[in-house]
């Protein structure tokens, strides 16, 4: 009987079988993954290694700290890339680092007593430290006129369904009131998705308007992809403009594909002034997302924004209008860091006023890893 030979190729086709069918085994998504975190075989075998910070060795896939192209934590619409020679220098990375002169900027919000803007401030009555080194002050705008560019974030979520209506509202006057000539604005919407209405940044206060109105419902809630998504689109813009997020959320954190910290980093290092509002769906402790409120708050701190607690939606109004005049009444401080950081460094900042108000400012910022 005749004995049927394998020809060396087969051998080869075999074995890449074999190895396809175990790398397909290996990289199958857990089930015990949410929908929203879960990946092909292909993406979860680049990722598997990593892991954000504090993840256990349980039965959930580890977190990568990036996520590749069309990986959920993508914005839905996203923002078209930006013309390259808006940002010709592209080591100009972290908290406004001209790294050419080694320039740093820092927005700095003062507050009376009465949290009230504090303007008119002297050069002379601030003092900046950076790594507790004083430093000289080298520029200095008493109410910066950087023009705004704004990403307006509003919780989308089944959580938030209740206050969406008022919510929709109270944003639209706050974008007529925000928007000067110079400035721009773009609305996002968030909850298991993050979405751009509609893709870019705008002047045209009727359109955004119309588009904040036309916000839809969701369910779950990707607080951190929100912020870390909001920061890269602002990150494209132009260097001499402002950055500001205006998050609109009742900090019920379920859904995000990124963690905390990464998203915290983020912001910072795309020199983002976060300004958040909790809307508390009820006062008690025992009934909300407490831990959300806390990581919020730290974020927003890390930033140099504000952070707001609503008990009664009709504050709202309010409390976009006190942000509004806070923007505007900014002093926008630059120094040449003495000793110089090392790349790849954090840095950190400490802004005074001797007359003892409240001032706000970014706390820390990150120097470029190459070498100039």
């Amino acid at each position: 009987m005749h004995t049927p030979t394998l020809r060396p190729g087969c051998f080869i086709v075999l074995a890449l079988a074999a190895l396809l069918s175990n790398g397909i085994a290996a990289t199958q998504d857990n089930p015990n993954r949410p929908p929203w975190a879960q990946k092909s075989g292909a993406q979860k075998s680049k990722t598997s290694s990593s892991s954000t910070p504090g993840s256990s060795s349980s039965s959930s896939a580890p977190v990568p700290r990036t996520a590749p192209d069309g990986e959920p934590g993508k914005i839905v619409q996203p923002t078209p890339a930006p013309p390259k020679e808006e940002n010709p220098e592209p080591a100009a990375q972290g908290n406004r680092i001209r790294v050419n002169v080694n320039l740093v900027t820092v927005l700095v919000s003062v507050l009376d007593d009465h949290n009230r803007p504090a303007p008119d401030l002297p050069r002379e009555a601030f003092q900046l430290f950076d790594e507790g080194n004083e430093q000289k002050i080298d520029i200095f705008e008493p109410e910066t006129s950087q023009p705004l560019d704004l990403a307006l974030m509003i919780d989308a979520s089944s959580s938030a369904h209740k206050e969406i209506a008022f919510e929709r509202e109270a944003a639209a006057h706050f974008i007529r009131q925000v928007v000067r000539p110079g400035d721009r604005l773009s609305v996002f919407s968030f909850d298991e998705d993050v979405r751009q209405h509609p893709p870019g940044f705008s002047d045209n206060v009727a359109a955004l308007q119309d588009a904040v109105r036309r916000i839809p419902d969701g369910a779950g809630t990707s607080i951190y992809d929100a912020i870390l998504l909001g920061s890269r689109a602002l990150a494209g813009r132009g260097e001499d403009r402002r950055r500001v997020i205006v998050l609109v959320t009742d900090a019920g954190e379920t859904t995000s594909y990124y963690d905390f910290d990464t998203a915290r980093r983020e912001a910072v290092k795309s020199n983002v002034l976060l300004y958040t509002i909790v809307i508390r769906p009820v006062k008690n402790e025992n009934g909300r997302n407490t831990a959300g409120e806390h990581a919020l708050i730290t974020i927003t701190d890390s930033t140099g924004g504000a952070f707001f607690i609503l008990d009664d939606l009709q504050q709202l109004d309010a409390m976009f209008d006190r942000i509004n005049r806070e923007l505007r009444t900014q002093y926008l401080l630059g120094y040449y860091p003495n000793p110089p950081p090392k790349p790849g460094s954090t840095r950190h900042v400490e802004v005074t006023v001797k007359s003892g108000d409240l001032v706000r400012y970014r706390k820390e910022y990150f120097t470029s890893a190459m070498p100039r």
